[in-house]
């Protein structure tokens, strides 16, 4: 292997980290954009496979844990959120019936 920074051994992965992005679509799906958080759970989930399996840079496994986690975080909320506008919907219906 050729060294990389400070003389250290350099290891390459056969696929690239995409736990960034999962750390990132779960933030934006946490705050600002819920349809976001699906794809960030998917994402994080995807990355820690890749890790496990020894395709991917396991000095990323915080990232996408977090990232994995926001995701489900933000996808209960908007599953929780579309029931109560469901709910909603219902009540008024029936109380102008």
């Amino acid at each position: 292997m050729p060294p990389g920074p400070g003389g250290m051994p350099y290891q390459s992965y056969a696929e690239s980290s995409q736990a960034t992005l999962a750390l990132i679509l779960g933030i934006v799906g946490l705050v600002v954009c819920a349809i976001a958080a699906p794809f960030a759970w998917s994402i994080g989930n995807k990355e820690l496979q890749g890790i496990d399996a020894g395709r991917r840079d396991p000095s990323n496994r915080g990232q996408a844990n977090a990232g994995k986690i926001l995701g489900i975080i933000g996808t209960v909320l908007m599953v929780l959120a579309f029931v109560a506008i469901i709910l909603l919907f219902i009540v008024g219906a029936a109380s102008s019936a």
